[in-house]
């Protein structure tokens, strides 16, 4: 009897890295494709896409079902609503949190993630590497062995570093280049990062560690940017300064490269630190191409494909959707459910008197205002959807929701595993307000009863500590 061929599900198919290594598994693996818009792709013989939005547990636990291992390609640095409240770091807690439930529950045998480097020795990471560590961390909180591959910078006709870089070079014929381009990088090209997660992949060994991947080069940002000059035939002027801090860098590199902000300035606050191998996997870890040979390839492709890159991308209808995601300090002994309902509570206390909440048996709940017999907001309680770690409540009405759109709205309090710390968020929520209205009145005012609760929960939590005894 024919080996069956394994089945491998890749969350973030049709991303950069993504489409990429769906072709290269093509053939010898059965595929599953993982996409918000998964309907829009036509299937084949090797592979399947399904619609998946991994800001929902029950998408996610859908999109996994059958798969025998899962490769995570996913980051939260672009807006995924048209209104999105909160920092991506607190967006991929949920991504990775639903990500690495779902694996356990359709006994997934192993994860495969695309992480960043972390640098040795380093105490205080930026943002986007911290969020990358604790991603990996999240995804092997349930017991499923996760395979993480720590890559650079990642040299390739798309994806954001190289290309913010290449746009730089092309577009000014005179640099001053601030200290961080001084710092010391290992880039790896597309192709050997595709090398390295097929191997993963195709190994039968479940593989609980972490690997870093670079290629055969150490270099610094301007010495990359002089290796991209030389490949494009331009003669560029390039002046080291000892000033231009990080935040003029930020708004420097936007405008000039056009790149969204929110690509742009978590990258940015990463190239301080030195991005080196550190832990080795032979095999694995060390790339094979040049740079100067990645980047020729890189542009070449890129300016090969330029109608292609620079091509529309089909939009449906706009949704006047609403995500707001919120991380607070949880006290020790608190779970989700307990913040759950102690924060309906604190809510018309904070409020008083114009607020009033009231809660049933079933721990359904309706957010009312003083003198009106309708409520604002109401709330009802998923005991399905729900644990000790999780409260869950579908947002099924009130006079500030769109009920006619409010298909999948919901309000959630989740604990990040293994941390004292909670996320409260806000999902697939449509206002009843004009957008305008509710852009500059009730979202702010969710904001700043966000930002009270949070500073109420660690006044709790300084108060239980300080009492502890010595």
């Amino acid at each position: 009897m024919p080996k069956m061929k394994p089945v491998v599900a890749i969350a973030g198919a049709s991303g950069y890295i993504g489409q990429n290594l769906l072709s290269k598994l093509s053939g010898r693996m059965k595929i599953i494709g993982l996409s918000r818009n998964g309907n829009k792709h036509e299937d084949t013989e090797d592979v399947t896409w399904r619609s998946c939005d991994l800001f929902s547990l029950r998408d996610a636990e859908k999109g996994l079902e059958g798969a025998d291992i899962a490769v995570y390609l996913v980051h939260s640095m672009i807006p995924s609503a048209k209104l999105t409240q909160g920092h991506f770091a607190d967006m991929d807690v949920i991504l990775a949190d639903n990500f690495a439930q779902a694996a356990k529950k359709q006994g997934v045998k192993k994860i495969i993630y695309l992480g960043g480097i972390v640098p040795k020795g380093e105490e205080k990471l930026s943002a986007h590497l911290k969020s990358r560590l604790e991603v990996e961390r999240i995804l092997r909180a349930y017991g499923t062995p996760v395979t993480a591959l720590r890559a650079g910078l990642i040299v390739g006709p798309k994806g954001s570093s190289f290309p913010i870089l290449a746009k730089l070079v092309k577009r000014l014929p005179v640099m001053i280049l601030p200290k961080w381009t001084r710092t010391r990088t290992q880039p790896i090209a597309l192709k050997d990062v595709l090398r390295s997660l097929d191997k993963t992949v195709s190994d039968e060994k479940s593989v609980n560690d972490s690997y870093d991947l670079g290629g055969p080069e150490v270099l610094t940002y301007r010495e990359m940017m002089e290796q991209i000059a030389e490949v494009l035939g331009k003669k560029r002027r390039m002046y080291d300064v000892p000033f231009f801090s990080l935040y003029l860098s930020r708004l420097w590199l936007s405008l000039i490269t056009q790149t969204p902000k929110e690509t742009v300035y978590p990258l940015l606050y990463s190239l301080k630190h030195p991005l080196t191998v550190q832990r080795e996997e032979e095999g694995i870890s060390d790339g094979k191409i040049s740079f100067k040979e990645a980047a020729a390839y890189s542009l070449r492709e890129a300016d090969n494909n330029k109608h292609k890159l620079l091509k529309k991308p089909e939009i449906g209808p706009l949704k006047r959707d609403v995500r707001s995601v919120q991380r607070i300090p949880l006290p020790e002994g608190y779970r989700a459910g307990e913040v759950a309902r102690y924060y309906v509570q604190w809510l018309e206390n904070f409020l008083n008197p114009w607020v009033q909440t009231t809660v049933d048996d079933e721990l359904n709940c309706q957010i009312g205002w003083i003198g009106s017999k309708a409520p604002l907001l109401e709330l009802t309680y998923a005991p399905d959807r729900s644990t000790e770690d999780r409260a869950l409540y579908y947002i099924s009405g009130g006079f500030l929701t769109d009920t006619s759109k409010n298909e999948r709205g919901r309000l959630e309090f989740r604990k990040i595993p293994e941390a004292n710390e909670l996320i409260i968020a806000i999902h697939d929520y449509h206002p009843s307000l004009p957008w305008f209205i509710y852009k500059y009145t009730q979202a702010n005012v969710h904001l700043f009863v966000m930002a009270c609760f949070r500073h109420h929960m660690k006044q709790i939590d300084k108060k239980q500590k300080e009492e502890l005894p010595i």
